[in-house]
């Protein structure tokens, strides 16, 4: 049985727990974090909602049983390494976005000796053209939503088209959507003059 398999892999300790972090799906932003016992990972995978272990009370609960801001489950995964606590701010969760840009860099991969119609991926990859034009279309898009006064729906919408198309363009780029990442960081962890001038000292001389 799958479920089994998966408890048996898990490095409990000698109390029989191991240490368990909810995740958003999308952002990576930590949720809830505590201990799991064999019953309390069980119950997660059958009721899709984070259970934990509470070792003060010896019994299993449920996040949100009481106020019903239940927790969720989307998918699990196992930390084999063990190292979740030393490496917490650089691991990068199976987040919507690196998921996405797995998913482009899959679709790369399979470019090479395909007979069967490509998908609109693998059309984008194929077709530099094609890509620089629908992000380009689709930025345009966006920025209407906000001219034409468009409800949250359609911004949000218009927005994933954007960081969809994107994000082809930068696995067509090899580059990594943790590099766009790292950019940001450092951008928003000092002051914008800070910014623009270290940005400014790293372009070369004209001559």
């Amino acid at each position: 049985m799958a479920v089994d398999s998966l408890l048996d892999s898990v490095k409990w300790d000698d109390k029989g727990l191991a240490v368990a972090i909810a995740q958003n799906v999308d952002t990576g932003a930590i949720l809830m974090q505590g201990f799991a016992n064999r019953e309390a990972v069980a119950t997660t995978l059958s009721s899709r909602k984070a259970t934990f272990y509470s070792r003060s009370r010896s019994t299993l609960w449920t996040k949100g049983e009481t106020s019903n801001n239940f927790i969720n489950v989307h998918d699990v995964f196992l930390d084999c390494d063990r190292d979740s606590q030393e490496d917490e701010g650089d691991n990068l969760a199976l987040t919507s976005l690196y998921a996405l840009e797995s998913t482009i860099s899959q679709r790369k991969t399979e470019l090479t000796g395909e007979n069967e119609k490509p998908s609109w991926t693998k059309r984008l990859l194929l077709n530099d053209k094609l890509l620089c034009s629908k992000i380009r279309e689709e930025a345009n898009e966006l920025c209407q939503t906000l001219e034409n006064n468009e409800d949250k729906s359609r911004t949000a919408s218009e927005m994933a088209d954007v960081l969809y198309h994107s994000m082809v363009l930068l696995a067509q780029k090899d580059v990594k959507i943790e590099d766009v990442l790292q950019v940001l960081r450092l951008r928003f962890s000092q002051s914008g003059i800070e910014e623009k001038r270290s940005r400014f000292s790293q372009k070369p001389l004209d001559h």
